[in-house]
């Protein structure tokens, strides 16, 4: 990877509702996120249905394959509305963020919340 190269980003959504309105403005902040930070846009990733709530993503392992394929070349990003389009639940957002850290990436958000996540504090019972 060079200095010089801008990420690539690998938009990630999930929807267990049959409405796809919020989806879809969701998806569009994320493609709008992406080039205004003047990054390219790998593909987007959505589970849907029960999916979108299941702990085996099909379309979130998909996404990791192809991440792990392009972290050689690219700073790789999962890039997401929030953090809860990941999962609701902490303990389960973490382990994905884990997912995502190991096949070579890190997590943002449009809304900037970005970071690498640390599984100690909610194994341990501690507030994170």
């Amino acid at each position: 990877m060079t200095a010089t190269m801008s990420p690539l980003a690998f938009v990630y959504d999930r929807c267990a509702s049959r409405s796809r309105r919020q989806l879809h403005m969701r998806l569009e902040s994320c493609l709008h996120y992406a080039e205004g930070m003047g990054w390219a846009v790998a593909d987007c990733w959505v589970d849907l249905g029960d999916h979108a709530l299941a702990v085996h993503r099909p379309q979130l392992a998909a996404l990791l394959t192809a991440m792990r394929a392009e972290a050689d070349h690219h700073e790789v990003l999962c890039l997401v509305h929030t953090r809860e389009r990941l999962a609701a639940n902490t303990t389960h957002r973490l382990l994905l963020e884990q997912r995502i850290f190991a096949a070579g990436g890190r997590t943002v958000t449009t809304f900037e919340e970005s970071g690498q996540p640390t599984l100690s504090a909610p194994l341990e019972g501690k507030a994170p």
